[in-house]
């Protein structure tokens, strides 16, 4: 594997798949503009210009990847060229428009368009097909959200690297402190431990923990805060690590601890529910029941969990009225939480892949509600 990327048969067998998925919905092909699908399917990260570049897999036939002449130095990084796709390069006065519809072969059947294409080419290209193309994400989502073996090993080195990350916190977190110096030095170990970048990092200390999508402010942590640390970014090739705990700024009270071994318990439970055929929204509520017995229903207040891969939020999504019954290579976070406003909250996350006959999770640290020693 090289560093940001996989082998190009890796990509060989993706492009099979994604033709045959088209053929079978009745497509006469699949058009790919820069973004996480192309990444997907060839390893380039190719960014949308003006100008266009688009990867064109008929149903049937060869795939051709459309690019500006000026861009071909871009394709090095990618597997095209190990791939022998044909490329079909323009310059400035050409039509490359004209080139997509060509390499789809012609017809009148239905084409689908990625999700993340502008509408700066989308219209144009709606013009030279002689209709409206429909989104290829029913495609695609089947097979990005089985991850193949290659993306599951990177999904482990992602986890056991924010693993790593989460290790190094308690000693970050010290009375008089800001979120933000705590973030700062968060993102430090981030990218030190193999990270591209850090997506995002949440340092929610006391009240703000009760925000799930707090980032991180210059409010001083005091001794008695519960701190909600959630973190996580790509790692080469690309896939994402994204990891919730929670620390306690000295021994915690009662109560917290009483509500915070509800959430461990809820946790667990989800977790323990993954497993084939199960659905996704069974595994929402097999946290939310726990949480409910407990009179903690209302103050959990988003769904359990998220896809990940390429994106830090993708399908499937575990959450109530999603009954998509689950497979073996799906991954996804598995993250309740609870939160009372103005005064704390709580939130445990792993990443689990799902097993022939369960979960594997990609995150080890303790679930245990962290408590952090206070200076003398």
């Amino acid at each position: 594997m090289g560093a940001s990327r996989f082998e190009s048969s890796v990509y060989e067998h993706r492009l099979r798949a994604a033709a045959a998925a088209a053929a079978q919905a009745g497509l006469s092909g699949l058009i790919i503009t820069p973004g996480y699908d192309l990444r997907y399917l060839v390893g380039s990260r190719a960014q949308t210009f003006e100008r266009l570049t688009a990867l064109v897999i008929p149903a049937v036939g060869a795939p051709t990847l459309v690019v500006p002449r000026l861009e071909l130095a871009s394709l090095r990084e990618s597997a095209v060229v190990e791939l022998g796709i044909t490329v079909e390069d323009w310059v400035d006065g050409e039509d490359p428009y004209d080139l997509v519809v060509a390499a789809l072969g012609g017809g009148s059947v239905a084409t689908a368009v990625t999700d993340s294409m502008p509408a700066l080419h989308l219209l144009p290209l709606a013009d030279r097909l002689g209709r409206s193309p429909v989104l290829a994400t029913e495609v695609l989502r089947s097979l990005r959200m089985v991850k193949d073996p290659a993306e599951i090993d990177a999904l482990r080195k992602a986890g056991a690297a924010i693993d790593r990350v989460h290790a190094l916190v308690p000693q970050l977190l010290v009375p008089g402190r800001t979120e933000a110096e705590v973030a700062a030095d968060i993102e430090a170990a981030i990218l030190a431990e193999g990270h591209s970048e850090a997506a995002f990092i949440i340092v929610g200390s006391g009240p703000h923990g009760a925000d799930p999508h707090h980032e991180h402010s210059d409010r001083e942590l005091r001794a008695g805060d519960v701190v909600v640390v959630d973190i996580g970014g790509p790692y080469d090739p690309g896939y994402n690590s994204d990891s919730t705990r929670t620390y306690s700024l000295g021994e915690p009270s009662a109560e917290v601890a009483q509500h915070y071994s509800v959430l461990q318990r809820a946790q667990k439970v989800a977790v323990d529910a993954v497993r084939p055929g199960v659905t996704a929204e069974q595994v929402d509520a097999a946290a939310r029941d726990v949480l409910a017995e407990a009179g903690l229903a209302e103050y959990f207040v988003h769904r359990t969990g998220h896809g990940i891969g390429l994106s830090v939020h993708e399908e499937p999504y575990i959450v109530a009225g999603n009954d998509l019954p689950l497979r073996p290579g799906m991954a996804f976070s598995v993250e309740p939480g609870i939160y009372f406003p103005g005064q704390w909250g709580a939130r445990i996350e792993d990443i689990v892949i799902v097993t022939e006959d369960g979960a594997e999770s990609v995150n080890t640290r303790p679930h245990d509600l962290i408590v952090v020693p206070l200076p003398n």
